[in-house]
């Protein structure tokens, strides 16, 4: 029955080795063993809660057609999931002092966590891997995980989460995290002091050697035969190696070609600007870290402005915070403008007067055309009234011009309007509330 149900299985793979690239393909499915086949249903065993998400997330499509392929429409898979502890991945633990038992100097900042990383499509794929390799550090085709990306995209959290991860679950002893000026300082000390051999064996005796920023390696031609010799020494014990810089190995310059090809030796990913949801989220993470509940609207207002990377989404916050502490005033989406016009996207796109009656027809949930029309019903009146308050504080136009646009009213009706709405600001919360909804809702869409 196993060899029955061995060959089955080998007959999905070969289908499937036609939709997955070659790496995917070793990385994935060479770990799935095949169970049974029976009913019409193959049940197979894969070794994490996480390898069976990451399967269902970005291949369901290839296995799914493979099955039917081979066994019908009508053909069914069911996992069976190892749960021992050493490997599994669903959870991300939380680090318990506990757990602290090694006095190695890894110099790991605590606060770098998986659970603390905020996930996007921009970095899906680099968390999937680290992800991978914190669980089974050295036990995976990931040896060594590069991940490349700008600067500030969360490159230094993700590598020294996984250390973190792999420490304090005890999966390895000796954890080392150093960026490259620290290793090349380090050796250059070890020559001034012919204190070589303890530097090597430092560096040799780790389980997990994390490398930030390689590319700074560039024409130190010792320490680059230094660290050639330390990457050869782990990956032959098969200890795990990490590693990050802000370009792929292929666009290295001044790195020898035969420490390049070692970098590509196992995967290479990146990760890439936030989009303006993941942008959202991580600021809302950042709040919640200082016990903070702020407005949506600021959040967004910061993420639309900000998007070059996520140290200056949180240096912007941090900002915010800071004024906030200080000054005692609390934190409103025009403390943000004020404070932050100087990091903000400095051109703003020209708003026009058919815009504002868009976004005041759609706040109000009526047609924009009522905003032309002749109608007096005392809603619409009202909410063409804010529109022209809005059109008048928020674009040079003149009152005739408003006027025109307004279903060919003469300016006295426009002045009328404004004034109105002035007045109402004054004494009526409901309508301040209104106008600068709209006016938030007007600038943070053209920004």
């Amino acid at each position: 029955m196993n060899r029955q149900v061995d060959q089955l299985w080998e007959n999905i793979l070969d289908d499937i080795r036609k939709d997955v690239n070659g790496n995917s393909f070793t990385t994935w499915f060479k770990p799935i063993k095949p169970e049974k086949f029976e009913n019409n249903t193959l049940t197979i065993q894969v070794p994490s809660q996480f390898f069976y998400e990451w399967l269902e997330t970005h291949y369901s499509d290839a296995i799914k057609k493979a099955m039917i392929h081979r066994f019908g429409p009508e053909a069914k898979l069911l996992y069976s999931i190892i749960m021992d502890s050493s490997i599994q991945s669903v959870q991300l633990p939380s680090i318990n002092k506990a757990n602290r038992k090694s006095s190695f100097p890894s110099n790991i900042s605590e606060r770098f966590t998986f659970e603390n990383f905020v996930e996007g499509d921009c970095n899906k794929f680099a968390k999937a891997a680290a992800l991978s390799v914190a669980n089974s550090p050295g036990g995976t085709t990931f040896n060594p995980l590069l991940i490349y990306g700008g600067v500030g995209l969360g490159k230094t959290h993700i590598i020294q989460a996984i250390g973190n991860f792999a420490k304090f679950r005890n999966l390895v002893k000796r954890v080392l995290y150093v960026d490259s000026e620290r290793f090349t300082m380090d050796f250059i000390n070890s020559i001034q002091k012919n204190k070589t051999t303890e530097f090597s064996s430092l560096y040799r005796s780790v389980d997990l050697l994390i490398v930030d920023d390689i590319q700074f390696f560039s024409n130190k031609e010792r320490t680059q035969e230094e660290f050639f010799h330390t990457f050869n020494t782990l990956h032959n014990k098969g200890k795990q190696i990490v590693l990050s810089s802000d370009r792929p190995p292929k666009e290295m310059k001044g790195i020898e070609e035969r420490l390049t090809s070692r970098f590509q030796w196992g995967l290479v990913v990146d990760i890439q600007l936030p989009d303006l949801e993941t942008r959202q989220a991580i600021l809302q993470k950042k709040a919640e870290e200082n016990g903070l509940e702020l407005p949506g609207d600021i959040f967004e207002f910061i993420a639309t402005n900000i998007t070059s990377n996520i140290r200056e989404l949180e240096g912007a916050l941090i900002r915010l915070l800071a004024y906030s502490s200080l000054n005692g005033e609390d934190i409103t989406l025009d403390l943000a403008k004020r404070l932050l016009k100087d990091v903000c996207i400095p051109q703003m796109r020209a708003i026009s007067i058919e815009f504002i009656q868009k976004s005041t027809a759609e706040y109000f949930n009526f047609p924009d055309d009522m905003m032309r029309a002749k109608t007096r019903k005392k809603e619409i009146a009202q909410a063409r009234q804010i529109a022209m308050y809005l059109c008048k504080t928020i674009t040079d136009n003149s009152l005739k011009t408003i006027g025109l646009h307004f279903g060919g009213r003469d300016h006295t009706t426009v002045i009328h309007a404004i004034s109105c709405i002035e007045k109402l600001i004054k004494k009526d919360s409901k309508i301040r509330d209104h106008v600068d909804a709209i006016k938030n809702k007007i600038e943070i869409a053209q920004l």
